[in-house]
């Protein structure tokens, strides 16, 4: 997100939503990790806001699940365990299932054009090899079949909880896979959900983010693979329900 556009939004947000929305920034462009430590005191300096108002948004944020406070520790941003990690997933897989299954169902002349110029994005990134820009050009085109489905309350469900996990996952582990052939995948995904009959496209989706987490499972070497407890991060998970 550029300079100005950041301003613009933040510009817009209440005292409370301003701090929400640094974290939420701070963690899609990896400059909080999982397990780092929130101190109140220094973000409210940073952000020109009183302490309450960045309780009030931890509170929120360890409601959405972005985050855990640990007695005697502190609040820190929230890592994820082996067992969560493929719940990410399979959640994932069913949620953007029904977004593709309502986007054919409501389906327009522009429906096409707009995933396609989603897509140029990432290709454009890959033929740069620019990372960054390959991570957001890859959120941009499942955020645009979201919005697609025309159902608010999916959207906003995968907005408040997949984003953070998913910007997490990808930025701790690449499936060291190269981004010509990733985008050659987003390629055939797409097209999928575009052409694939109505009854079966639902579950193809499922399919496809199983077969992203297995991909994701054997770019672990084995000795970063968790076990029971452990977060992909090689600690033992904080306490968190």
């Amino acid at each position: 997100m550029s300079n100005a556009k950041s301003a613009n939004r933040a510009g817009k947000l209440s005292a409370s939503q301003k701090v929400d929305d640094y974290i939420k920034q701070a963690v899609y462009r990896g400059q909080l990790q999982p397990r780092e430590r929130i101190i109140e005191d220094e973000l409210a300096r940073r952000l020109g806001v009183s302490r309450g108002t960045v309780r009030e948004s931890l509170l929120r944020l360890e409601r959405d699940g972005l985050i855990v406070t640990t007695s005697r520790r502190g609040t820190f941003i929230r890592d994820l365990s082996y067992e969560e990690t493929k719940v990410v997933f399979n959640m994932r897989g069913k949620l953007e299932g029904l977004c593709v299954r309502y986007m054919r169902e409501a389906m327009k002349p522009e429906t096409e054009v707009v995933l396609n110029k989603a897509l140029r994005k990432m290709q454009e990134a890959a033929t740069a090899n620019d990372d960054e820009l390959f991570y957001y050009a890859d959120m941009e085109i499942h955020h645009t079949i979201w919005k697609l489905s025309g159902q608010p309350l999916l959207i906003r469900t995968l907005n408040s909880v997949m984003n953070p996990f998913i910007f997490m996952i990808a930025r701790s582990r690449s499936f060291r896979t190269a981004m010509a052939e990733k985008f050659e995948n987003h390629k055939e995904y797409v097209n999928m959900t575009l052409k694939l009959p109505l009854g079966r496209v639902e579950s193809e989706v499922e399919r496809y983010f199983d077969k992203l987490y297995r991909n994701f499972i054997v770019s672990v070497s084995p000795v970063d693979q968790p076990t029971e407890g452990n977060s992909w991060w090689g600690s033992p998970v904080l306490d968190q329900p």
